[in-house]
């Protein structure tokens, strides 16, 4: 019967439960109910669902499908490396060679020199990683004392552990009570508020400040000017590591490579993921400055943490087919050349009356912020039916980050389409 637990025809809160067993991710299950949509195919800016729908991306799923979807590059390279190696572990003295390659072309990318690559299944990983490796470095220092890891308000940082304890989005730390100890929030854009947090807490109580260049999850926030270079002195000038989350701004979504070099910083680490693989598989990566890394590799300290893929093979491979796109078809250079044409496509949306405000565009990165959250669901909904897939963030912002491989009339299409959008909700 289907009230036991069978696929189909449950009901919960009077909402008729999604067949299957299939369980969504940030997903109210009886909110999803029957309406599930099913994407089966894409191919560029675009997917198609069970009913044969053609919706364009806007959000390249997840921020990452940068090069947009089908691409038989990546699938053929998988496939090739999957032919001759799978995958082969990087603990002890093995590893693979597709991992040793992609190694040492991120760290060439990378926005700090000299760096080395530890690689992760992906972002939630890899913030787990930098913070105990930022705890572990200054324990190393013999300040142990040095554990609290200091984020902002709206950030996000995935959903392991360290990322929802310093999750700047309060309704992901609801009900799990204290996960890792030690963690701090200060406003965003702020750099007063991390300064005045320091001194109430002592440089000698924190290990690390995170930050994404520009808050994604949080609502597309860009950094106010000289903002990520004053907090990146601050840190410098207490000894706390500035650690960049670039899981999505990385690998051009900002119209540079990575979102530091758009504002001049430099971290001691940064995170990266998404991008990387433009999701073909998953994959992720933390590079650590030398004073991070030179213990471990010069000295005798270990650094005792692992997962099973790291450095996946088949993993790796789809990095460099898609990194070998990206710089082939030059599609960071083809996002910095989109940014005006997404804003000027975007200003009618912001002299909407249901618009609160349009928040970047960088790059190929915007949020459409809407003055009543009930009409950015309905928007997002009713974009479906005019065949484009968003979704609403923070509760109340469009999230607009299409595939680097979009063109200047689909982003002019897209804007027009969400004004005709608003003047039907309003």
């Amino acid at each position: 019967m289907s009230g036991q637990g069978q696929p189909g025809g449950s009901r919960a809160g009077g909402s008729t439960l999604p067949p299957g067993r299939l369980w969504h991710a940030q997903a109210s299950m009886p909110a999803v109910g029957t309406d599930r949509i099913v994407i089966t195919r894409g191919e560029g800016c675009y997917v198609w669902d069970t009913g044969g729908r053609k919706l364009f991306d806007t959000t390249a799923a997840l921020w990452y499908a940068n090069v947009g979807h089908g691409r038989a590059e990546i699938a053929d390279a998988v496939a090739d490396q999957m032919r001759r190696l799978e995958t082969f572990h990087s603990f002890g003295r093995y590893t693979n060679d597709v991992a040793l390659d992609l190694a040492e072309r991120v760290a060439a990318m990378a926005p700090l020199p000299d760096g080395r690559v530890f690689f992760t299944s992906g972002g939630s990983d890899a913030v787990d990683t930098a913070g105990k490796l930022a705890r572990r470095h200054w324990d190393l220092q013999g300040r142990s004392g040095k554990r609290t890891v200091i984020s902002r308000e709206l950030a996000y940082h995935g959903l392991h552990a360290f990322g929802t304890s310093i999750a700047g989005l309060e309704a992901n730390r609801v009900g799990y009570g204290e996960l890792i100890r030690e963690t701090l929030r200060v406003p965003p854009n702020d750099a007063d508020a991390l300064e005045a947090t320091i001194a109430r807490h002592g440089a000698d109580t924190i290990a690390a400040f995170i930050a994404e260049p520009v808050i994604g999850t949080g609502g597309v926030v860009p950094p106010a000017p000289g903002y990520l270079n004053r907090v990146a002195e601050i840190c410098r000038d207490n000894d706390i590591l500035f650690i960049a989350d670039e899981v999505i701004t990385g690998f051009g979504r900002t119209g540079q490579l990575f979102g530091c070099r758009r504002y001049g910083v430099e971290p001691d680490i940064v995170l990266m993921a998404k991008g990387i693989t433009s999701g073909y598989l998953p994959l992720g990566a933390v590079v650590a400055a030398p004073p991070i890394w030179e213990p471990y590799w010069t000295g005798d300290a270990d650094f005792k943490h692992g997962l099973t893929y790291s450095g996946h093979a088949a993993a790796c491979a789809a990095a460099m087919a898609n990194l070998d796109i990206i710089e082939r078809e030059g599609l960071v250079g083809h996002v910095a050349a989109m940014e005006p044409v997404l804003a000027d496509a975007l200003a009618p949306v912001a002299a909407h009356p249901l618009v609160r405000e349009v928040r970047g565009p960088v790059g190929l990165l915007a949020g459409v912020a809407l003055n009543d959250p009930d009409t950015a669901t309905a928007v997002a909904e009713a974009a479906v039916d005019a065949g484009y897939v968003t979704r609403v963030i923070v509760g109340d912002t469009l999230q607009i980050s299409p595939p680097f491989v979009v063109t200047a009339e689909e982003l002019r299409r897209l804007a027009a389409d969400l004004l005709r959008l608003l003047d039907a909700a309003g």
